[in-house]
């Protein structure tokens, strides 16, 4: 199955449940750029793959008032290879208490895992077939704590890449495609002006293994990069010393991509 045929599937599910849930407090799509992104990039062959995936969350009432019946939230993600991959839920409910709302979501996660292993682990072994390159654009990157993230997450991942805070900010991660999808979900669920992913990159690893990845790297590890920082607060970066360090990692047309002018 395409990629394409699967944001097709997605757009179908979201709009079943649509008319399955009409009251807007039912059925609430948590990103409603991440969901135009999937239609127009289902409807439009040359569109780029989107760069969020589709989150809504389901809220169900009891028809009938029942002492063994709660009311409870179902929070949705549904990654880009979804159906191929098992969707992400999470069941809340205040009528529960924490250890019982995390049994009952580890016995769903073992129950989406025993009834969808094969179609799993077929999109799993696509997945780590894939090397990919993320360029992240945020409006600016000035806190301690996101720093620390970004650079702990991509070493928790095996990630290498760069990250330039200031205005605006810069992070560059790559990896295997799974590795990468899953630092852009802990990263994007941060509170941020603005964040986005600018341009990515997949590769195929015909060969497979540590040597072939390590091959497609551009860099060697996630690092900080600060490049003569200036200005009131000193957080404004020298773009000039990043192109050159773009164009000494073989990425100089993407500078072009993030700023909308040639470096030099």
């Amino acid at each position: 199955m395409s990629n394409r045929e699967e944001a097709e599937i997605q757009i179908s599910e979201l709009d079943l449940l649509s008319s399955m849930f009409p009251y807007e407090e039912e059925f609430v799509v948590t990103d409603q750029l991440a969901a135009a992104e999937l239609k127009h990039y289902a409807e439009n062959d040359s569109a780029e793959m989107p760069s969020s995936k589709v989150q809504f969350v389901l809220n169900v009432k009891p028809e009938v008032t029942n002492a063994s019946m709660v009311e409870f939230s179902m929070a949705c993600a549904l990654p880009f290879k979804y159906p191929a991959v098992l969707p992400e839920i999470t069941v809340r409910s205040s009528a529960l208490s924490r250890s019982q709302q995390i049994h009952l979501n580890s016995d769903l996660k073992t129950y989406l895992m025993q009834n969808f292993s094969v179609t799993t682990s077929n999109a799993m072994q696509s997945e780590d077939n894939t090397f990919t390159r993320l360029w992240i654009y945020s409006h600016h990157i000035y806190n301690k704590q996101k720093r620390k993230n970004i650079i702990d997450w991509a070493k928790e991942l095996a990630l290498s890449g760069f990250c330039m805070p200031g205005k605006p900010g810069v992070v560059c991660v790559e990896g295997l495609q799974s590795s990468c999808e899953e630092f852009w979900s802990r990263v994007r669920r941060l509170t941020w002006k603005r964040i986005l992913i600018r341009h990515r990159e997949d590769v195929s690893l015909e060969g497979g293994g540590r040597a072939e990845i390590q091959k497609q790297r551009k860099f060697s590890t996630l690092e900080e990069k600060c490049f003569d920082a200036h200005g009131a607060r000193g957080n404004h970066m020298d773009l000039g010393q990043l192109y050159h360090f773009l164009e000494e990692k073989g990425c100089a047309d993407i500078f072009q991509m993030y700023f909308g002018v040639e470096g030099h």
